[in-house]
């Protein structure tokens, strides 16, 4: 039988056997062949990008070997150490590409986390592959590749999450809870902040080439760079500050809005917004003249997105978005000295309503209702013996007994952060990028000077991905791929 039969064959019996009356039929591997896992049997996981984010993600998704790691990928194997270690009888792999070839009846999930330009294009060959996917935050470098896999993961009938741990964080629920009581009223106005970019960012672009780090090879980096275009190694994009770059990152907001902008996602039942609008901060390194660096991702932005009345919530809503360290001020309803989030004020969501307001810490903790009567409600302590931990929420490991229960199963539609869900909340994050570089165009006037001629409201159709009154802004719906790297459906 050919591999892409097998993986079929594999899929029907999986699905067909964990909907059978909700039960498990026990079959040994052997009678079913090569690479074919019954439903009671382990998960075989791989890992894509297992260093930094990924130690933990594959980590968790084992579970104490409730699943079996048989692959890791990386292209700097010095930076996966620790999963090397973790998981010594695991096949090691610097090209994800040569691992799914040689292993493609071995594996039945992946964990994806790799720098963000790199999710869509390593999550669209696995699902093509039939293989369950859980891809780090956020899911996509742009608004067309998150629409792309959202509808990819119901092609091919794959179970999918993102990375966004909060969103299985239980405190969630009693925010829902709170607000479909009624407690706040209809919300308005939504104030999301955040600290980061805690790395460099609105710097100039580097010149100077060093040396590619000793653990990895000249056709590493080339992997590494994958479909974004072209630029020599410099330990300013590897292995970290690769995010404060728009070739390979998406910034501060790609980095915390999957898990500050989720909340009120969550809460408020949103979908495609409807308009965004933004203004950054500025780098000054000579007197009179800011730095131009579209190439990176600026010092700070604030970004505002508008959204139609939601079945949730009966009012039209406008977030706002805050980075860099740049905050909202006091809300009258919590006391003036009384820090505005959980963490000393450094990130928070406050959701203003007719009521009330309700505050969110990062990940979805600590929520906290403040009442225009002054009243005020707060989450119930959990008593010490009482309290059930899991790495993360237990986010990776809901996926993986997910895709052991089979797609479309009770199981992965209770997933919290499905490409169902995380497909357009993640569009919705992209698009205060997609402002972010439409406020950096310029051309030159009659006048030898520059004009930013991208600096207005933008207009936006979610359902056909365009900003209608300003086209040249839909250059950042999606990119331009390198050469043998176009991320596309079959």
């Amino acid at each position: 039988m050919s591999d892409s039969k097998q993986q079929n064959s594999r899929r029907d019996f999986l699905k067909t056997s964990s909907l059978a009356l909700g039960s498990f039929f026990i079959v040994p591997r052997h009678v079913l062949g090569k690479g074919f896992i019954a439903p009671s049997d382990k998960l075989n996981i791989a890992a894509i990008g297992a260093g930094g984010k990924g130690t933990s993600d594959i980590i968790n998704a084992y579970n104490n070997g409730a699943s079996n790691v048989v692959a890791l990928c990386d292209v700097d194997f010095a930076r996966a150490k620790t999963a090397f270690d973790k998981f010594p009888n695991a096949k090691k792999y610097r090209d994800f590409r040569v691992m799914l070839d040689e292993m493609r009846s071995d594996i039945d999930a992946v964990t994806i986390s790799t720098p963000d330009h790199f999710h869509a294009y390593a999550a669209m060959q696995c699902m093509q592959m039939g293989k369950h996917v859980y891809v780090q935050k956020p899911l996509t470098h742009n608004i067309a590749e998150a629409r792309l896999l959202t509808n990819a993961a119901r092609k091919y009938k794959v179970v999918t999450q993102m990375g966004n741990q909060g969103s299985s964080n239980p405190a969630q629920n009693v925010a829902i809870k709170w607000f479909e009581e009624g407690k706040i009223g209809n919300v308005h106005t939504v104030n999301i902040w955040t600290n980061r970019p805690v790395w460099p960012q609105g710097i100039p672009v580097p010149t100077d080439k060093p040396p590619l780090v000793e653990s990895m090879a000249p056709k590493d980096w080339d992997t590494w760079v994958g479909p974004a275009q072209w630029v020599d190694y410099h330990p300013l994009y590897h292995p970290f500050k690769w995010r404060g770059w728009w070739n390979f990152g998406t910034g501060a907001l790609g980095d915390i809005g999957c898990h500050t902008i989720d909340s009120a996602f969550r809460i408020l039942g949103l979908g495609y917004p409807t308009e965004v609008e933004c203004s950054v901060g500025a780098v000054f390194i000579k007197d009179w003249t800011p730095e131009y660096i579209p190439e990176g991702c600026p010092p700070s932005s604030h970004v505002e997105i508008k959204f139609p009345a939601t079945k949730k919530n009966k009012s039209p809503m406008k977030m706002i978005w805050m980075d860099g360290g740049i905050r909202p001020m006091h809300p009258d309803l919590i006391p003036a000295n009384e820090a505005i989030s959980n963490d000393g004020g450094a990130n928070g969501i406050i959701l203003t309503g007719t009521k009330g307001i309700m505050t969110i810490g990062m990940y979805g903790n600590d929520p906290k209702i403040y009442l225009n009567s002054g009243e005020r409600i707060e989450m119930p302590k959990a008593p010490a013996n009482e309290v059930k931990s899991l790495p993360e929420y237990g986010h990776q490991i809901s996926w993986t007994e997910a895709c052991k229960a089979g797609y479309d199963s009770k199981a992965h539609k209770g997933l919290t952060s499905s490409f169902d869900y995380s497909g357009p909340l993640t569009e919705t994050v992209l698009m205060g990028n997609l402002a972010i570089r439409s406020y950096m165009l310029r051309k030159k006037n009659e006048r030898g000077n520059f004009d930013f001629y991208g600096r207005n409201k933008l207009i936006w159709n979610g359902g056909d991905m365009k900003i209608t009154n300003f086209d040249d802004a839909n250059q950042f719906v999606g990119r331009e791929y390198r050469q043998g790297w176009k991320v596309a459906d079959l």
